[in-house]
């Protein structure tokens, strides 16, 4: 297998409406300022991988095709990804198979959405065949997953409203995040309006539009470069039914499966000491506790305990989030494509006022649909 590596990265500035790009030009914005920091122009680029979450989010079928020659695809290989919330991370990992498996030399992966051009609610609580309705969209469905996984754990109620502080303070570093708030307080977040019990307004992340981009090159095209690569050491992904008998809905099997995986591939031992930076998918502020368990940095009921003790700030042992993820901005298809390269520009010292000292190892984290699709990578300043 060969070796591949993040070359460079570009994101857009992400906002409730970008009325000022259509999605051509919101992934261009994104696919421009990739190719700059990679030292790459569109004739290396061999192929494409797009990801999207699901079309109805913004009621455009099949957007790939009509964007095809913006997206510089007109003539090359382009592929379409779609693993729901996962799909960034899947779109990441799918270009990497590519340079791996020797195919290519280097590959685009971008992925969008443009959520201001229709209603992601509408579009998730619609009633296809033998499915059950989610008549409460993402927030009414995975409140109760929180709710046992705080009867479960007997956690306080502040570590939610913790998270939320953290992730909005960090988002304060990033110039590219939607939500910017650097005098958020605990206070103000428990005095939000609740939405869905026990996840308040300050406790969830926005509705953003937006655009992610990474190229991603082998071994020769990375020793070409002039400045640090991300070395992509390992990734996993997994899937499982969202509802099956006996799924643990705080704990998915698809996520510790995916999990081992990684650490197994990439020659970890002990995340915990081994990881310097994670950036993982954490759409409502429980979810930092409980995926800290379900990647296997810590056991059952020690992850609400690591976020309480400030460890998982920028300065401590596991710095997650730094660049303020998903509760700062949530363009649902890019989200997780933003994970991974949030982590790839850690390692490659590129990520401005919100770079952790001295992060030579970390994680990048998605997740998807009813917690059914798992994606991740560890990147390295090393091979």
């Amino acid at each position: 297998m060969r070796r591949a590596a993040v070359l460079g990265t570009g994101q857009t500035h992400h906002r409730t409406r970008r009325i000022d790009v259509s999605m051509a030009g919101l992934c261009r914005e994104a696919i421009d300022r990739a190719l700059t920091d990679s030292g790459t122009d569109w004739s290396q680029i061999d192929a494409v991988v797009l990801g999207k979450a699901p079309d109805l989010f913004e009621g455009v079928m099949m957007p790939e095709l009509f964007l095809a020659g913006a997206i510089g695809a007109a003539g090359k290989p382009l592929l379409r990804v779609h693993t729901a919330g996962s799909v960034g991370g899947a779109t990441a990992i799918v270009a990497t198979s590519l340079i791996r498996a020797g195919v290519h030399r280097r590959v685009l992966a971008v992925a969008f959405e443009k959520q201001s051009e229709s209603n992601a609610m509408w579009a998730l609580s619609i009633q296809p065949p033998f499915t059950a309705p989610i008549g409460a969209g993402a927030g009414g469905y995975f409140a109760p997953h929180i709710r046992s996984y705080i009867r479960r754990f007997e956690a306080p109620d502040h570590i939610g409203a913790l998270v939320a502080v953290k992730d909005r303070q960090n988002g304060a570093l990033n110039p590219f995040a939607h939500l910017r708030q650097p005098e958020i307080t605990l206070e103000s977040v428990r005095e939000s309006r609740m939405l869905w019990d026990p996840i308040r307004y300050d406790e969830t992340c926005p509705s953003s539009d937006g655009a992610c981009a990474v190229v991603i090159g082998d071994e020769a095209a990375a020793g070409r470069s002039d400045n640090q690569v991300a070395w992509i050491k390992a990734t996993a992904m997994r899937t499982e039914p969202t509802f099956y008998s006996g799924k643990d809905h705080v704990n998915p099997r698809a996520g510790v499966e995916a999990a081992n995986a990684l650490w197994t591939a990439a020659g970890i031992k002990d995340p915990l000491d081994e990881i310097d930076v994670a950036e993982i998918y954490v759409p409502f502020s429980w979810f930092e506790p409980m995926w800290l368990e379900n990647l296997g940095f810590v056991g059952p009921g020690q992850g609400w305990k690591l976020t309480e003790s400030g460890e998982t700030r920028i300065g401590g042992r596991l710095p997650v989030n730094p660049s303020g993820g998903v509760l700062c901005s949530n363009p649902i298809g890019a989200s997780g494509l933003l994970r991974f390269a949030e982590s790839a520009m850690q390692v490659m010292g590129r990520a401005g006022e919100h770079q952790v000292a001295g992060a030579a190892t970390a994680l990048g984290h998605a997740y998807g649909g009813g917690s059914q699709f798992f994606s991740m990578w560890v990147v390295g300043q090393q091979p």
